[in-house]
């Protein structure tokens, strides 16, 4: 009959080696105890009560080996988890200082808006976008003030589908330049023979930047008195 022999990995520490155990770890780690300004207790607190704990512990009834390390498993995930939070902490802070300087790099351009409202000033041009899933026919650009009224009206034709640009050159239909305020692009045409909007998007020039805006997001001021997220910018034109 064969026989196995060996050595039992999980023999009792006596209390020196538990306590020279626990300076050991604490040595290879640099850890050294908070001077009580954090108002929490850090790893090496926990590390420097569970030296007391075994130093006045009843002979009699010594702590269990699995329990020890039980107790400073737990303690050191907690702690890890605590770091790594920070950590996400410090890298969130780095995205929003580095959305902070992509934002300030567009003022001065112009952000294609999923809009159809626009503000245009004196002498100003206004380029848009309209989005079709589907060809279109007899597809007419109409622009509109805030009372509804058609300054002008731009006959396209036929559109593929897709997207396709234009450009108001901020005329009225007689000619003149349109008063400086709010405007919007209204655009009709016929989709599989039924007359439809069309989506608009226009471009905006930013005016300037608010770094901390409505839920913590970059705003985007824009002119004609508007403002969009960040986030929501679709393209980025250089005028």
């Amino acid at each position: 009959m064969q026989s196995i022999s060996g050595t039992n990995p999980y023999t009792a520490l006596t209390l020196d080696e538990k306590q020279e155990k626990i300076r050991d770890s604490l040595a290879k780690q640099d850890i050294k105890e908070s001077d009580g300004k954090q108002g929490m207790l850090t790893q090496a607190d926990f590390f420097a009560l569970l030296t007391q704990e075994l130093a006045n512990q009843d002979p009699t009834k010594p702590v269990d080996n699995n329990e020890m390390i039980s107790q400073m498993t737990s303690f050191s995930t907690t702690d890890g988890i605590s770091n790594l939070n920070n950590k996400f902490e410090a890298f969130a802070t780095s995205m929003n200082s580095s959305q902070a300087l992509q934002a300030s790099s567009l003022v001065g351009r112009s952000v294609l808006v999923d809009d159809n409202i626009f503000g245009m000033g004196a002498g100003e041009e206004v380029k848009g976008k309209l989005v079709t899933d589907s060809a279109a026919s007899k597809v007419t650009i109409y622009v509109e003030n805030t009372k509804g009224e058609v300054v002008q009206t731009v006959p396209v034709g036929d559109v593929k589908k897709g997207e396709f640009g234009f450009t108001w050159n901020g005329q009225t239909s007689s000619g003149e330049d349109a008063a400086t305020g709010a405007y919007r692009f209204r655009v009709v045409g016929l989709v599989e023979g039924k007359a439809s909007e069309l989506q608009t998007m226009t471009y905006r020039k930013v005016d300037s930047v608010t770094l901390s805006g409505a839920g913590g997001n970059i705003m985007l001021n824009l002119n004609g008195g508007t403002q969009m997220a960040l986030v929501d910018v679709v393209e980025v034109s250089e005028a």
